[in-house]
This record gives structure tokens, sequence and C-alpha cells, in this order.
């Protein structure tokens, strides 16, 4: 009998990545195959050294025959030791740390979003489903395996796909080489003003989560983020805590996402960033987002981060990194002065060739901290 995390019909496009490819028969029949391999009793299956294909057949055999899976980046591992008795998936997120923290989720945690997450997305059996990233971001993962569960096929080849997932600025990048797409999934980091110029005819839609909560609001661009159906939220003090259902095993009922936030009717959410990022110049607020949202606007500036640096009179002051293109720091300090306030405007410029980031393209703003400081 066909696992229910699989969806399409056997003869149905299931997986072309890397160049190997498998209807859903054939990829049905790898699991069951993996799960052979693997004997009865082996108390966890791990997909992380694993290519793409191997990695989606392990998780997916690890679904049907209800083992643990960790999935988590070979190259930076947590220790873990032990794990709950509950745990389907095991998994590491380094947000915007760059450290990485271990997680662990029950297959109900997201597979039971899936429906609500076709609702807001529109993928269906005919769609290629193009990934962006390693499986073992969070994103990823999750979008590979609703591809599957919908009956979609999962895709490294931009030329064929219908849709992908990215962050911002893997977005950017990717559109040029995708003819065929007709949605763009966005997710990680706000959606600035260039992906969505890049993205111009697409139909967009961005979702907001975390790790420890996964899927918490999302929006067909340009109406607002709005709460899912099942979460819950308030903000305490300016940050945004969250209840719902979807949440990593024990983590508490109302979880601290650590971002400032405001709620408006009609459960509309605004995300205004990272409270750890946030600034605080002479008793005047500055959300690192924001201004680094002005900066990479700037002709000659490719990508810009921003933290805050100790002062003895202000508290704090502005720290910008940017990569450039073609432009020197005067020049780009100059462009900046003019659409920045005063407590905004950065009071050291550090030129770097490139910005840290995690697996899944996010600032790694820990690594960038290690790095300015």
């Amino acid at each position: 009998m066909r696992s229910p995390e699989l969806g399409g019909a056997q003869d149905q496009p299931a997986i072309d990545v890397e160049g190997r490819t498998f209807t859903y028969g054939q990829f049905d029949a790898a699991i069951e195959q993996w799960i052979e391999q693997q004997g009865p009793h082996a108390p966890v299956y791990d997909a992380s050294r694993l290519a793409v294909v191997d990695a989606l057949i392990c998780v997916c055999a690890a679904a049907r025959h209800g083992v643990p899976v960790i999935v988590e980046n070979p190259d930076a591992r947590p220790d873990r030791s032990s794990f709950p008795p509950s745990a389907f998936l095991l998994v590491t997120t380094s947000g915007s740390t760059g450290r990485p923290r271990s997680l662990a989720r029950t297959a109900a945690s997201w597979y039971d979003s899936f429906p609500a997450f076709t609702t807001i997305t529109g993928i269906d059996a005919t769609d290629r489903v193009l990934l962006t990233g390693p499986l073992h971001a969070t994103m990823h993962l999750f979008g590979a395996l609703h591809a599957l569960w919908r009956g979609a096929c999962v895709t490294d080849d931009p030329s064929r796909a219908t849709v992908v997932h990215a962050v911002p600025a893997v977005l950017r990048a990717v559109i040029g080489t995708a003819p065929k797409l007709r949605t763009a999934i966005v997710a990680g980091i706000a959606l600035d003003d260039g992906a969505t110029a890049a993205a111009r005819g697409l139909e967009i839609i961005e979702y907001y989560g975390s790790a420890e909560v996964s899927l918490i609001a999302a929006r067909r661009v340009p109406a607002p983020l709005r709460l899912l159906d099942d979460v819950e939220a308030e903000v305490r003090g300016g940050l945004l805590y969250v209840r719902s259902p979807y949440r990593v095993i024990g983590a508490p009922d109302w979880f601290g996402v650590g971002d400032l936030a405001q709620l408006g009717e009609d459960r509309e959410l605004t995300v205004l960033g990272r409270g750890e990022s946030a600034i605080n110049v002479g008793g005047t607020t500055v959300v690192a987002e924001d201004v680094e949202r002005i900066l990479e606007m700037l002709d000659g500036v490719t990508a810009a981060a921003v933290i805050g640096s100790p002062h003895e009179v202000f508290g704090e002051t502005v720290t910008a990194a940017v990569q450039l293109d073609g432009a020197g720091i005067d020049e780009i300090r100059s462009r900046a002065r003019r659409v920045l306030t005063k407590e905004a405007m950065p009071r050291r410029w550090v030129p770097l060739p490139a910005l840290p980031r995690t697996a899944s393209g996010k600032l790694a703003r820990g690594r960038l901290k290690d790095l300015l400081t």
C-alpha cells in the first residue's frame, strides 16, 4: 500500500534531481527497499550525508516505518546523545547566529500543516517544485516533503520548474534561468523590493515562521501577512509570542519567536525585525533589517548587514558591513546620508567580499558580530 506521505500516481514524475529521475511508483519501491536494507529494528535513520535523492528516500522511509530520522548539516552537527520517544524529525537550526541547535519534531507537527500550505501556495500534482538549498535547511526539506505529499515533482532543474522555494537573494538569481515559473515561495528573511521587482509577473507567496514553530503567517503579495488559522499570537514588550500545534517537541506552549512585531485587525501580522537586532541609538530604536533594506537599494551595494556597536554617549551606534559592486565606501556613505535618518546612519563602514550566511541563505548575524568586534 502506498505510504500516506506520497501523493502522486504511479506513473507521475516524483523526482528529477542530480540527473536521477523517479516516478512515484519507482520512488515508492525505493522507499520499501530502503526499509528492507536497514532492517526492522533500526533505532534511527541518518540522512545528513546522503545525496538529495537518497536523503528524501531515507526521510520518507522513516515516516513510513515510524523511525526517527536525522537531517543535519554534516559540517556543523550539535551533540545529540538522545532524542524524545515521539520524535520523527531530528534537525538542526542555526538561525541568524550561525551556531547549531538541535530540535526534534513529530511527524504531525509538519504534515498537519500541509493542507493549509497547499491552500496558500496552490501547488498541485502538475507542478515541478525547484529546491534551491540543502535539505538540512528546514525550509527546503519542508518544501520537498510537501511537494511529494501533494504529488508534484521535486527538481533541481530551473528550466523546467513551475514553483520555486527560495530566500529573496537566491530568488533574484534564479528568475532568469527559470522561464516556466508561475509561483515563487519566499521565506527565511523578509521579502525586499529588489526580489519583488525581479519576480514581477509571478505569483509571490511569502510565509513567515521559525524552525521551532514552523508556519506562523503567510500572504500573497501584496496582501499583508496573516496568521494561519490554527496559530495564536501575542506581542509582549514588543516581541512576538506564538502558540501553535506545529511547534517542536519541548517548546513552551507560548513560544517567544524573538522578533519585534505588531498585530493588527483580521489577524494581520507585521514583523519589524529580530529583537536582537534592534539597535538603541540614544533612545531611538533602529531596526537593523530596515537599514539593510535601504542600503541594498543603493547603487553599488550588492548586500548589506547592520549591527549595533557600543558607544559611551549614545549607548549604541550603527555599524554596516557592505558587499560592494564597483563603488567606494565614501560614495556609498554619501548616498546613504541622503536616505537614512541621523540615528540610522552607520558610524562605521566595513567592506567585505561576502557576508556570512547560513546554509539557507539567511544572514548569519552571530558570525557577522564575531567578524566586526
